[in-house]
């Protein structure tokens, strides 16, 4: 952006080669108002890539705007008294040590706080606290094949589906399915196979119940889904499953008392260092 020579007037701003303000520039500055100054690293920041013309307009509007801000300030500045002042300075110096504690509470937890949960903790709370682990939903372990529905052998991937043949049925999915995921290993839940399924809520929930392989179909695909392993709404989870909740318990609990050691730490320290004197 082309240097700018900006003298602030009670008439506005004009934009000017004026002696003085050329030797603020000098030190960086773009505008004073009021003893705050503009500096125009800022205004080369806001600018950058713009042409000479829309950089001119753009850094105006930013500079009006920013003295306009500034001269309401300092006559907010003149009328403190009027304004409860020392109340409102009481309320932003509270703001602010809150902001730092937390910032700093927050830096001692990410550095020196323990975050791995042992099994015989997540143990000891997943039995204490049944309710908390109930299901809001079924979930599941298995097999999602999706064919055509004019493809071939389709019974003999039912049967290779119930009879948990691997090889068989991975070796059909890569010659004839337009879709496939083995999920042995994770939870899907059932709001995450409606996403994969045509089919209503109501009516998995009421056929995983009743069955492990479901099967259904629209106009140009048949859905095979195979349930390995299964907990439906309203039992228990499965220890892994419930794991992340029980570490986030765990580690609340942990950060509230680790904290609070701290604090305490802090001022017993400041005690024996007589930074805390008592009077009374």
């Amino acid at each position: 952006m082309k240097k700018i020579f900006i003298c602030l007037s009670l008439a506005g701003f004009l934009l000017n080669a004026c002696t003085a303000l050329e030797k603020k520039q000098q030190a960086g500055a773009a505008v004073e108002v009021q003893g705050h100054y503009l500096y125009l690293s800022t205004l080369d920041s806001l600018t950058l890539g713009l042409s000479g013309e829309d950089s001119m307009r753009v850094a105006q509007q930013f500079i009006n705007q920013w003295a306009k801000d500034v001269v309401l300030y300092e006559e907010v500045q003149n009328r403190k008294a009027q304004l409860g002042g020392a109340n409102i300075d009481r309320m932003v110096e509270d703001y602010r040590r809150a902001l730092y504690t937390q910032a700093y509470e927050e830096y001692l937890v990410d550095r020196r706080m323990p975050k791995t949960v042992a099994d015989s903790t997540a143990l000891h709370i997943y039995a204490q606290m049944p309710e908390r682990f109930k299901l809001n939903e079924s979930i599941m372990h298995g097999i999602l094949v999706v064919v055509p529905t004019d493809a071939p052998k389709i019974d003999k991937l039912r049967k290779w589906l119930a009879s948990g043949s691997m090889d068989d049925i991975e070796k059909y999915a890569y010659q004839n399915a337009s879709g496939y995921e083995l999920f042995n290993d994770r939870w899907l839940t059932t709001t995450e196979m409606l996403q994969h399924m045509p089919i209503e809520r109501a009516d998995l929930e009421a056929r995983l119940k009743a069955k492990n392989q479901i099967e259904v179909a629209d106009s140009t695909k048949t859905y095979l889904l195979q349930v390995t392993e299964k907990h439906m709404r309203g039992e228990q989870m499965p220890i892994e499953y419930a794991r992340p909740e029980i570490e986030k318990i765990v580690l609340t609990e942990r950060q509230v008392e680790f904290l609070q050691k701290e604090r305490e730490r802090l001022y017993n320290e400041a005690i024996q260092s007589g930074k805390v004197i008592f009077y009374l």
